[in-house]
């Protein structure tokens, strides 16, 4: 199987080119030299936002082509186009945030979406995932593409840095504002398996749109954080908190508190309530959380410079410490 990964040298991109390349696969990932490609697969150079940006695209022909491009639309409306006729199938790696909010439990792919334009500029993170969506749909026909609706992503090389900074907090140790109740179940998809069963799918010729996401408690808050405290062999004490002490304190879920979302809120059921039955039937396979920690916690103890973590994503010591003495 031919794959040609546009991206392919961070996170999702990353994973999809590595499994790929382990199975045989012959892969070429085209990307604009950020980051290190994998080892053993063909190397392009190209910027896409470029004039000209994709003319080491013009030629050739791949069996499928997986894009994970977040931003302008339009970007991935020119390379769709250039590449319908010399591909057989398009995958484009979306979101389960093109549903329109509040996104209630148990919403599965057919739920309301947001408005999308695929010739647009960027415009926001929904609207544009959707447009991305639409070009590709426009471009390669709803037979040939398969449209990868992923919920939360965690795993080694995580590159938005929720589980490295829940692994980097707790291995400082102390007391960890840790947010409950403990059983608050978590909806979440390790990297690597999103990346087999996209793999899998484009060998059953799967079409349409998939929730890509884990079983609805497939892991809870409590096997998390317990998993973060074994694997870093920290004498962290985990101080369960409720969600109303919580607000109390003015901190939110998902970026104060990475990952967690109170149980109740539209933040859970939209996060963590997900309906993935389309996924399970068609292979989906989902890891337990410890392999996930305890694989994300050795790639984070690689970094030269410590973890990597987007802005606005986690607790200061002092916001941690003022909920602390509300206990």
């Amino acid at each position: 199987m031919k794959l040609l990964l546009l991206g392919g040298t961070d996170f999702g991109g990353r994973a999809v080119a590595e499994v790929a390349r382990d199975r045989g696969w012959d892969v070429t990932v085209f990307h604009r030299g950020q980051h290190p490609a994998p080892p053993g697969v063909h190397v392009l150079h190209g910027d896409r936002t470029s004039p000209d940006g994709l003319a080491r695209l013009a030629t050739g022909t791949w069996d499928v082509v997986v894009d994970t491009w977040t931003s302008a639309p339009r970007v991935v409306r020119d390379a769709a186009r250039l590449l319908s006729g010399r591909v057989g199938r398009h995958v484009y790696v979306s979101t389960r945030s093109v549903h329109t909010w509040p996104m209630p439990a148990g919403l599965d792919e057919d739920g309301p979406v947001v408005d999308g334009d695929p010739d647009a500029e960027s415009v926001d993170y929904a609207t544009d995932k959707r447009g991305a969506e639409l070009a590709v749909l426009r471009e390669f026909g709803d037979k040939h593409s398969l449209l990868v609706r992923a919920g939360l992503i965690l795993g080694p090389r995580e590159n938005v840095g929720r589980l490295p900074w829940w692994l980097s907090r707790i291995a400082r140790g102390g007391r960890v504002l840790a947010p409950g109740p403990r059983s608050t179940p978590l909806q979440y998809v390790d990297v690597r398996d999103m990346a087999t069963w996209i793999l899998d799918a484009v060998e059953a010729e799967l079409h349409g749109p998939f929730n890509l996401v884990s079983p609805p408690g497939h892991a809870t808050i409590g096997e998390l954080l317990d998993a973060c405290v074994q694997v870093t062999g920290s004498d962290a004490e985990l101080v369960w908190t409720g969600p109303e002490v919580i607000e109390e304190a003015g901190l939110s879920g998902w970026s104060d508190l990475p990952v967690w979302c109170p149980p109740g809120s539209e933040g859970h059921e939209a996060m963590h309530c997900a309906d993935v039955s389309r996924a399970l039937a068609t292979g989906l396979r989902c890891r337990p959380v410890a392999d996930t920690v305890r694989d994300t916690w050795a790639w984070v103890q690689t970094l030269p410079s410590g973890v990597v973590v987007r802005p606005g994503i986690g607790l200061t010591e002092e916001a941690e410490a003022r909920a602390l003495a509300l206990r």
